[in-house]
Formats: structure tokens, C-alpha cells, sequence
């Protein structure tokens, strides 16, 4: 019988050498790495992004800052710049002939709201002379105003104007699929079969679309009234859509972009501007790519002013 403690059959020792109570022990020693081999830490990489700095102040999107230093019309310190340059606020940067201001972080960018009639293009220049939106709006004071969207000639309703190049990428960009909510007044009969094909997805020559959402609104006589949703900008895309079911839009008003809602006593041709809180809640929201649609829409305040700032005087 076995002694308790007794190591099992077959064990053997591990022999260890033997070493002196006050010597410590000793540890394997870790090989050598040459310094050749060791990447060097970077430094703390300078200041902001040239194209993003442009933006930033005011002068465009990204990708239009980008394309006037590729064309040379950009100077950072006296020199040509290049895409990829960074900048701080010690350099000194032209645009043309003009020199940009740095951005200040602390600085909220202004943000107006448009209700935009039939009849007006959303552009600074037109070859045909026809009304301009930009006409309408008041001065920036040392930015430029951006249009977050574009509607077409014979399209009404909600038009969005920033001085923020960041916030308009955010809200155009594909990649954040910001919602944009539209009223369409359709002439003939629906029939449910091109509802369907409209919520699948239709191929268009720019590739497929399709409506998030549709519901039918009613109407009167041969004009039928829907709600649209969709999560793109392209050119033209809801009239295309309808008339790949052979159907015709006879009226289309954006009622809402992202979180922003029309303000129900905003009038054709007038704006408002939004107010700070209101500013800093929708660059909140921005900031989440992705992020649901809030429950409550903007503007709180600005649709429950009486009186909305005219952009001409009254007749």
C-alpha cells in the first residue's frame, strides 16, 4: 500500500542546479534587437488638413477645395500648395487673391432655412439668366453659403444653407443615407403593383433606386397625393423613379431633409435662420453617422415664429 504523498510510479525528478541563498535568480536574457529594426515613433502630426481647413471656413465642400488646389489657385505661405498639405493657424492662406481666415473652433456656423418656389435655380450661375435662390439670401459675412442639397428648376420646398463645409458633407455624403422626405402629386392611376416595384427597386440608367418608404396621401380628380422617403440625392431621382411606372409628377415639395422639418408658416421665397441651440443640436446629430432620425423634428423655435424674416421686402 501506498504512503500518503508518495509521488506516482514512474515520476522522475527534475534535476535543478543548485544555487547560493543570496544569489538572485537568473532569468533568461532577452535577445538583442538592432536599431535599424525599430520604427521610429512619429512625430505629433501638424495641424489640419488644407482641403478640410477650406471647408471649414466656409468656401466649399471638400472635394471643390481639393479641385482648386489641384488647379493652383491655393497658396499656403506664398507657395503653391498641394493636396495633402497641412496647415495651422501661424500659415498664411490665400485662395485666389483672398486670404482665408482659420476657422474658430469655439464659432458656430450659420444655418438658414429656405422655402424655395418654382422657378429658381439653385446655382450662382446660369448661362440662362433664370432666377437665382442665392439672390435671395442675406450676406455671409466673410463665409460663403452652401446648399445642402440641390432642388431642381420645377421643384419647391425645404432648401438647407450652411456656412459649414463639414456639416454639408455630412448631410450629402452617400454614405450617411440621410433621409429626405418629399410630397408628390402624381397624375393617372397607381396601381399597386407599381407601388411595389418602387419599394423593391427600380433600375434606373444610374443604377437601382428605390423609395424607403411610400404612403398614399388622397386626392381629388385624376391627381393623386404621396409621402416619399428616401436616403439618396440624386439628380432627379424621384420624378425618374415615377416615370419608370409611366407616371407623371405634376408637383414635388421636400418636407423635411435628415432632422430638419419645413417650418409649417414658412412661406415661398422666405427664410429663417436657425438659432444657436438649434445649430449646435443639429451638429450634434451630424455627428453620428448612422443615427435614427430624431423624434422631434427641427426647427423647434423657428416654426413657432410668427413672423418669418422676408427675403425681399413685401408688395
Amino acid at each position: 500500500m501506498k504512503k500518503p504523498g508518495a509521488r506516482p510510479t514512474g515520476f522522475k525528478a527534475r534535476r535543478r542546479p543548485l544555487r547560493s541563498p543570496q544569489r538572485p535568480p537568473q532569468r533568461p536574457a532577452r535577445p538583442e534587437v538592432p536599431a535599424s529594426a525599430v520604427a521610429p515613433v512619429s512625430a505629433e502630426v501638424r495641424g489640419e488638413k488644407l482641403h478640410k481647413m477650406l471647408a471649414q471656413a466656409g468656401l466649399g465642400s471638400r472635394r471643390a477645395m481639393e479641385e482648386r488646389i489641384r488647379a493652383g489657385d491655393v497658396t499656403v505661405n506664398g507657395k503653391v500648395a498641394s493636396i495633402g498639405d497641412r496647415v495651422s493657424a501661424e500659415d498664411r492662406v490665400k485662395i485666389g487673391e483672398r486670404v482665408v481666415r482659420w476657422p474658430q473652433a469655439d464659432q458656430l456656423p450659420r444655418v438658414l432655412l429656405y422655402h424655395k418656389p418654382e422657378g429658381e435655380i439653385v446655382s450662382n450661375d446660369d448661362p440662362q439668366g433664370r432666377p437665382t435662390v442665392f439672390s435671395k439670401l442675406p450676406p455671409a459675412r466673410g463665409a460663403k453659403w452652401l446648399a445642402i442639397g440641390r432642388l431642381d428648376f420645377n421643384t419647391s420646398g425645404l432648401l438647407i444653407f450652411t456656412t459649414s463645409g463639414d456639416l454639408a458633407n455630412r448631410m450629402m455624403h452617400p454614405r450617411f443615407e440621410v433621409e429626405r422626405e418629399y410630397a408628390v402629386r402624381v397624375l393617372g392611376t397607381v396601381h399597386p403593383a407599381a407601388l411595389d416595384a418602387l419599394r423593391q427597386g427600380v433600375q434606373l440608367e444610374d443604377g437601382i433606386a428605390r423609395f424607403e418608404q411610400i404612403d398614399e396621401e388622397g386626392g381629388e380628380g385624376a391627381n393623386r397625393w404621396f409621402r416619399v422617403l428616401l436616403k439618396e440625392g440624386r439628380n432627379r431621382v424621384v420624378r425618374r423613379l415615377f416615370e419608370s411606372q409611366n407616371l407623371t409628377v405634376s408637383r414635388l415639395m421636400r418636407v423635411r431633409f435628415g432632422i430638419i422639418a419645413l417650418p409649417p408658416r414658412l412661406k415661398r421665397g422666405q427664410f429663417i435662420e436657425l438659432s444657436g441651440d438649434e445649430v449646435q443640436r443639429l451638429l450634434a446629430w451630424s455627428a453620428a453617422p448612422g443615427a435614427p432620425e430624431a423624434p422631434s423634428v427641427l426647427p423647434v423655435a423657428a416654426a413657432e415664429r410668427s413672423r418669418p424674416r422676408r427675403s425681399s421686402p413685401p408688395r
